[in-house]
């Protein structure tokens, strides 16, 4: 996903912490940039000197060093934050349980569940907290593990996202290429999140990678050689079973184990059509698929936004791949700055929010 195209984005997916490293110093190469518009000086994302993008020249040194700061109470913060929605979101069907609480339920646990792998991919980055041992630890047992991923594994595949984004290389190419599609082809994807075909599906997907069967590519397998063994087995299942169990423990302890349930349900219905909206809205219907400054957007969460589909400032996505190691804490930073010199391209930067993207995602006719 990666605007800036850096060298370590560049790098072999495998060379993680060479990447990380790399991507983290302040006097990274700039983005080598593929439309006229796009290298104009006067375009909001062009060059203006030496090839360096306008936006890289508008940040002071002191301002990048700022940007770049993990904020270790914040981190903590946005774990413990998206825990209290989720067992308050189960307190209230203990209360009143009824099909409206359900459903509320259902979709708070859902956009919680979206923040913990969110929480995972600031792991990932290495942004969640300076110790590389507490940033893996929290990522996985108080994340990832939870909602059944692995930061590890995730690390691998998602640099490759960000260093060959809209490319035919981009491992997650297939969530944004269908777009703009009709919409009652988007109704029926819609059914098939809420219904629980989806998940189901990722499920037995998700089961299969951990476990090594098959030869399709996965996060487990992903930039393997032919010789090479991916790290699988039960062994990588337990982590899910052990925090989803301390879950059902603790629910059991307070006298309601059958809360547990909307946590499976959730996870298997509204999380997938929460993840769905939230993958459109970062690189569906962009300007230039293949131009690094301008095939990302970041979309303005209202309250209800950030609540239900766009946790822990994942809509600042524009800014997360100009700076791929900024924490998400100082995201709304960067974006302001951007945003007061006119430095976010027009289609990079959706104002009406997420409504505003599914309209443009289901805006071909039927």
């Amino acid at each position: 996903m990666n605007a800036t195209r850096s060298n370590a984005a560049a790098s072999t997916p495998r060379d993680t912490d060479e990447a990380l490293d790399a991507a983290i110093t302040l006097t990274a190469p700039a983005a080598a940039t593929t439309t006229a518009e796009s290298t104009s000086p006067g375009s909001p994302t062009g060059t203006a000197a030496a090839g360096i993008p306008l936006w890289r020249q508008l940040l002071t040194l002191e301002e990048r060093k700022d940007l770049l700061t993990i904020n270790p109470l914040r981190s903590w913060w946005t774990i413990a934050s998206n825990w209290i929605l989720i067992f308050a979101a189960m307190a209230l069907v203990a209360w009143r349980p009824n099909v409206v609480t359900i459903v509320v339920a259902l979709f708070v646990i859902a956009a919680r569940q979206l923040g913990l792998a969110v929480v995972m991919h600031e792991a990932a980055h290495r942004t969640l907290f300076k110790s590389r041992a507490w940033n893996d630890w929290a990522g996985n047992w108080l994340a990832a593990y939870p909602v059944w991923t692995d930061t590890a594994p995730y690390r691998n595949y998602h640099l490759a996202h960000h260093s060959k984004t809209g490319t035919f290389e981009d491992p997650d190419l297939a969530l944004v290429t269908p777009f703009p599609i009709t919409p009652a082809s988007f109704r029926r994807k819609v059914w098939r999140d809420l219904s629980g075909q989806t998940g189901i599906k990722q499920a037995i997907l998700v089961y299969k990678r951990d476990m090594g069967f098959g030869r399709r590519r996965s996060q487990r397998n992903f930039g393997m050689s032919g010789g090479e063994r991916a790290d699988v087995g039960w062994h990588k299942i337990a982590p899910v079973a052990i925090t989803n169990a301390v879950l059902l423990a603790i629910l059991t302890l307070a006298g309601h184990p059958a809360l547990y349930l909307l946590w499976v349900v959730s996870w298997l219905t509204t999380y997938r059509l929460v993840t769905r909206i939230r993958a459109i809205a970062e690189h569906s219907v962009v300007p230039d698929q293949l131009d690094p400054l301008r095939n990302t957007r970041t979309t303005r969460a209202r309250w209800w936004e950030r609540l239900l589909i766009a946790p822990n400032l994942v809509n600042y996505h524009y800014e997360h791949h100009l700076m791929m190691t900024v924490p998400h804490h100082n995201l709304p930073k960067l974006h302001r700055r951007l945003h007061e010199h006119g430095l976010l391209p027009e289609g990079c930067f959706a104002s009406g929010g997420y409504l505003e993207v599914l309209r443009l995602a289901t805006s071909r006719a039927g």
